[in-house]
């Protein structure tokens, strides 16, 4: 229970600093006073109003919303994709989902341009890129974890190779620009339409994979032993594959390719609360969310443009990263 109050302390904090930090820098009292006009308990001049309303509500909001949601997305799926694998070294990456929706992005940007096109895009082409590695795996005899995560292997390479192939016949002075951004990540495309329209699936997914999380702790123990406790290991392990999938699909709609999340946070939360799913799970999606806060404030405030999110989950994630691997014994950390 501790924990628990911790880290939504922690995380109402991130999401507080969040707002009030940028370009226009604000105070608490100035979010306070924005709270109490719009609930009308308080008299704001016009102006006043209008600005912190233009700022707070949409502007940072939608990225902090966006921060939030993509970073309990991949911290969750990470963790039960390590979990459902049993290898500390598993990411959304594996499957090959983060591929496949950059495949599906570039393709949108080079058929349409239209950035909703471009989100149903990335998600419907990540989607498919874990059926093809599920499909990949069936056909060499059987969805082991072995053969599962060759799959995942082959549909990762096939969809990078696809991609960069979308690159080579893009517009280099419009389209080609436009697929680079989008795979450095970047919440500043975040819409408040559009986060509405996800908040819900990707919050039932995140729940829905922690919900799992005894099963999860008996398949850790290997498919016989799950199964002599009643768990049924195929339901189980396909059912968290196409969740996670879902989810991290979604991220990609709508924050492009953030890296490293999926794979080092869960780690920190297993180095702080232990290895059990059940606790494992809920503090990743917190951690993930709160990391992907802290540098998302980092990105727009460092300089004076903005950095591709992309690149400073990586620049922070690898000695993040090292650090736990010092740490590493065999099996779980």
């Amino acid at each position: 229970m501790r924990w628990t109050i911790l880290l939504l302390g922690l995380l109402a904090a991130a999401v507080l600093a969040a707002l009030l930090v940028g370009r226009y820098p604000l105070r608490v009292k100035d979010i306070a006073s924005f709270l109490l006009a719009a609930t009308g308990l308080k008299e704001m001049p016009k102006d006043a109003y209008d600005l912190l309303y233009n700022v707070i509500v949409q502007i940072r909001l939608p990225r902090v919303l966006a921060a939030v949601l993509v970073g309990a997305a991949l911290a969750t799926s990470g963790g039960a994709y390590q979990a459902v694998f049993r290898n500390p070294l598993v990411s959304p990456e594996l499957m090959g989902v983060l591929a496949g929706g950059a495949f599906g992005a570039a393709v949108g940007i080079l058929v349409s341009g239209d950035w909703l096109v471009v989100q149903v895009m990335a998600f419907a082409m990540g989607v498919v890129a874990v059926a093809v590695a599920v499909a990949i795996a069936n056909l060499a005899g059987g969805a082991s974890i072995i053969m599962l995560v060759l799959g995942g292997v082959i549909s990762g390479t096939l969809f990078t190779a696809l991609l960069s192939a979308a690159k080579f016949v893009a517009d280099p002075s419009n389209k080609l620009p436009a697929i680079e951004y989008w795979l450095m990540g970047s919440l500043s495309l975040g819409d408040i339409n559009v986060i509405g329209k996800v908040v819900l699936p990707m919050t039932l997914g995140i729940v829905a994979l922690a919900s799992l999380g005894r099963a999860l702790d008996a398949l850790s123990m290997g498919d016989d032993e799950a199964r002599s406790l009643g768990v049924p290991v195929t339901i189980v392990r396909y059912s968290v594959i196409a969740v996670a999938t879902l989810i991290s699909a979604a991220t990609v709609s709508l924050a492009g390719m953030v890296g490293w999340v999926g794979l080092i946070i869960p780690h920190v939360a297993r180095l702080a609360i232990g290895p059990g799913n059940v606790r494992l799970l809920p503090a990743s999606a917190c951690l993930g969310a709160i990391f992907l806060l802290a540098t998302d404030s980092v990105s727009r405030t460092l300089y004076n443009v903005e950095i591709p999110i992309g690149i400073l989950t990586a620049l922070f994630g690898v000695p993040v990263f090292l650090l736990v691997v010092r740490r590493a014994r065999k099996g779980w950390l």
